[in-house]
């Protein structure tokens, strides 16, 4: 019964002492993960805080580019406004040479031909039959005032400066003379430019009066070739 006894204390010293290396253990494993996770956390807290740098540093860079697109945007509209503003200075340009005859032009309109009378009284001056520069200047100035961008007479594009004169029964276009019929064309709204020469007791029925033979009509389209400089008035 003793050496039983003694089994039995040793066994008990045993486990106590298998407890005590167990628990120590434990308490190093635990101490050592302890250390571990420290590690994470610091390494995850750095992490943190460089996407946050980065994030605050993205939105700077977001509004630099926006004051950027902004100022892009800006000066795309100044250029359009220039790039406009030429092309209305072009036109007017364009308009102007195409008044002075400079350049060729193109368009519908309206051709009126002036004519001598073909039946002279014995006992009338057959001046009075005969077409006139005065006739000729009331048709051009009604068509400009009615609209015309363009005016020749028989082909001969007349500009500001064109002088027109009447010698006998030939009229001479910035010295060039043409005899009768007189055709004179104008382009621009055909239908303005023919109710404001065909109105009741306007220029229509003053030729008509003055016996004038006189023949208006609308034109789909009237070509005028560019004044040589030689044909424009000094």
């Amino acid at each position: 019964m003793k050496f039983k006894g003694k089994y039995i204390l040793l066994s008990m010293v045993m486990l106590v002492l298998g407890y005590l290396i167990a628990f120590s253990y434990q308490l190093t494993n635990e101490g050592s993960k302890g250390s571990i996770s420290a590690e994470k956390w610091n390494k995850e807290y750095e992490s943190r805080q460089l996407l946050v740098e980065q994030e605050e540093k993205n939105l700077e860079l977001g509004e630099e580019l926006h004051k950027k697109q902004q100022s892009v945007q800006k000066l795309e509209e100044n250029l359009k406004k220039d790039k406009q503003a030429s092309s209305v200075m072009v036109e007017e340009i364009e308009e102007l040479r195409m008044y002075v005859g400079e350049i060729g032009v193109k368009g519908e309109g309206v051709q009126i031909t002036l004519e001598d009378s073909s039946y002279v009284p014995a006992d009338e001056n057959a001046n009075n039959y005969i077409v006139h520069e005065s006739h000729i200047f009331k048709v051009i100035n009604e068509l400009l005032i009615s609209g015309a961008s363009a005016v020749s007479i028989n082909g001969q594009r007349i500009s500001a400066d064109s002088y027109i004169y009447c010698n006998g029964p030939v009229v001479t276009v910035d010295g060039n003379q043409f005899p009768a019929p007189f055709v004179i064309s104008a382009i621009g709204d055909p239908d303005t430019m023919l109710a404001a020469f065909t109105i009741s007791g306007g220029i229509s029925d003053q030729l008509v009066f003055d016996n004038i033979v006189v023949k208006s009509e609308k034109k789909s389209e009237i070509t005028m070739k560019p004044m040589l400089q030689g044909e424009r008035a000094s």
